[in-house]
């Protein structure tokens, strides 16, 4: 009886380390892949003319505080007390315009760029997800992110050209 469940024992263990060697793990770049999405390069010229179009309206308002202020420097020896206060809080409240503006447009391209990334990096994800799938992994390892103390890359199969053929990236990863 003893010798069945040393025998038993043993080939439990036996099968039991097989299988933890049987495991398969990937690694991957993920942020250099979602770089090389097309998407995300959309993302990046929507982002740059949304950024310009702020650009505009926060440069029309230096223009005018500008203009506005070299006329007060001119003209101040020539107005009244109560006059150059005025001018003065007229330059004030431009100041705070252009302050405020600064600050949606900032929120504003904040907003935007989450709102079209979610999307993309979602697509990649998905990507290594049916790559990890089909390809029997038990873990791919985003090596974009230093959560990992240590990885033998050489031990880690890199899946990164699957991913990139999964998603339709033809350009060669940048090294």
């Amino acid at each position: 009886m003893k010798r069945i469940i040393k025998l038993t024992l043993t080939v439990a263990c036996v099968m039991f380390s097989t299988s933890l060697f049987a495991q398969k793990f990937g690694r991957i770049n993920l942020q250099e892949i979602v770089f090389a999405m097309p998407e995300f390069k959309e993302m990046q010229n929507k982002l740059e003319a949304l950024s310009k179009d702020w650009g505009e309206q926060l440069e029309t308002i230096q223009v005018e505080f500008n203009n506005q202020y070299t006329n007060f420097q001119k003209d101040r020896a020539n107005l009244s007390s109560a006059a150059v206060q005025v001018k003065e809080s007229e330059l004030q409240a431009l100041q705070t315009r252009y302050g405020e503006l600064q600050q949606i447009a900032q929120q504003d391209i904040e907003r935007q760029q989450s709102e079209l990334f979610m999307p993309i990096h979602q697509k990649a994800m998905d990507a290594v997800k049916k790559i990890a799938s089909t390809g029997g992994y038990t873990a791919i390892f985003d090596m974009s992110v230093a959560a990992l103390a240590y990885v033998d890359e050489a031990a880690v199969v890199d899946v990164s050209d699957a991913v990139r053929k999964e998603l339709g990236i033809t350009d060669a990863p940048a090294n």
